[in-house]
């Protein structure tokens, strides 16, 4: 081997070397092949707290007599369109299952 060969080599060592303490001091991840990593994506702080905190508690939910209200009111609704003829049609007797049948 040539002197610039050893000196070239001794180089790259060290810099592979400095490289790999800097990553470990600093808590960066080592990736000398460029290849895809999670790990930029997985870095950050998770949200789900913070978007879970944005929307208040809906307290109807628990309440067994809004939810019955609730129902009952989209019940008169569907059953007033119905009367009127306006109402979802029956299974099997839809828009697409009159183009089938044409």
């Amino acid at each position: 081997m040539s002197a610039g060969g050893l000196k070239k080599m001794l180089a790259s060592a060290a810099v592979v070397g400095v490289t790999e303490a800097r990553a470990r001091i600093f808590g960066q991840i080592l990736n000398p092949m460029g290849q895809r990593s999670p790990h930029k994506i997985l870095r950050k702080k998770l949200i789900g707290d913070k978007v879970a905190e944005w929307y208040p508690y809906d307290i109807k939910n628990d309440d067994p007599h809004v939810m019955a209200c609730e129902e009952e009111e989209r019940l008169s609704k569907l059953e007033s369109l119905k009367r009127r003829g306006k109402g979802p049609p029956k299974k099997g007797q839809g828009r697409r299952a009159a183009k089938r049948n044409k």
